[in-house]
């Protein structure tokens, strides 16, 4: 099979100008550290939140970076701030860094911490609206989409006093709908199998088209020629999924994130506004 990137709903690159990828040069190492890891298969030691990686270098690059995988830092490679990191740095903050003081350091992670829910819930919500829907929900999913939006634009102060848990359950809920009409009109079996374990499962060419697998554990999971033509996979595990030569172009709610964890190749079909993974 060929490789495919095509136009289709997991394309939620921006939204109203907002940049929903990821741009390093543009932030000042964030998640490198405003975030905590501890010592496992993904990560070579621990570090405690607010502590900045000691592979973080003076102008907030990685000293690693081309060699995250190979001297044990493969999470850092299956992460993705969404454009929240670079928002922050530029637009929230104005430029300024966490190595301004403890007072500033604290509301930037703070602030980074709510940042990525909202540029996270904007890409589902982009995927969504750019579903066939009906013309209620679709407008329903531009509301909200507006109203995050513009609080991406607040202060500190403003994203610190948001009820980010609230904004999260309207956008799943919003998801989920657009979801179910999209799935609804597969031809297929459509599976059930939201939250389900599938770890280490054997999928090698199961029809999965129209499936529900949102938060399901596919770990380990063999999905090699699975027909996952409109899955949802909002919140499920690829973590070492194998997808060689599996066709992921039209799969619902897809992230880099999931992407970046999984196992693919040359010939695995991605969705376009989704790059393909170095280490494939």
């Amino acid at each position: 099979m060929e490789p495919t990137n095509r136009t289709n709903p997991t394309a939620g690159a921006t939204s109203a100008g907002l940049d929903l990828r990821a741009d390093c040069a543009r932030c000042v190492g964030l998640c490198c550290v405003a975030l905590a890891f501890a010592r496992s298969a993904d990560f070579a030691f621990d570090k405690a939140a607010g502590e900045p990686c000691r592979n973080l270098l003076a102008d907030h690059r990685c000293a690693i970076h081309t060699n995250l995988r190979a001297t044990g830092m493969a999470g850092c490679t299956t992460y993705d701030c969404f454009g929240a990191g670079q928002h922050i740095t530029r637009t929230t903050f104005a430029g300024r860094t966490w190595r301004d003081g403890p007072d500033t350091s604290a509301a930037m992670f703070a602030a980074f911490g709510v940042m990525r829910r909202l540029h996270e819930a904007l890409w589902y919500l982009a995927c969504a609206r750019a579903l066939d829907l009906p013309a209620e929900l679709a407008g329903e999913i531009g509301r909200l989409r507006t109203r995050i939006e513009d609080a991406t634009t607040g202060s500190a102060a403003d994203l610190a006093a948001l009820d980010v848990d609230a904004i999260w359950a309207e956008m799943a809920d919003a998801a989920l709908r657009a979801s179910a009409h999209t799935r609804a009109r597969v031809r297929g079996p459509r599976p059930e199998r939201r939250g389900a374990d599938l770890i280490g499962a054997d999928l090698r060419g199961a029809d999965l088209r129209g499936a529900n697998l949102r938060g399901a554990a596919l770990i380990g999971a063999d999905l090699r020629g699975a027909r996952l033509h409109r899955a949802d996979v909002i919140g499920a595990d690829l973590r070492g999924a194998d997808v060689r030569g599996t066709d992921l172009a039209d799969v619902l709610f897809l992230t880099q994130p999931q992407i970046a964890a999984a196992t693919g190749d040359t010939r695995t079909g991605i969705p376009d506004g989704l790059s393909r993974p170095a280490h494939w």
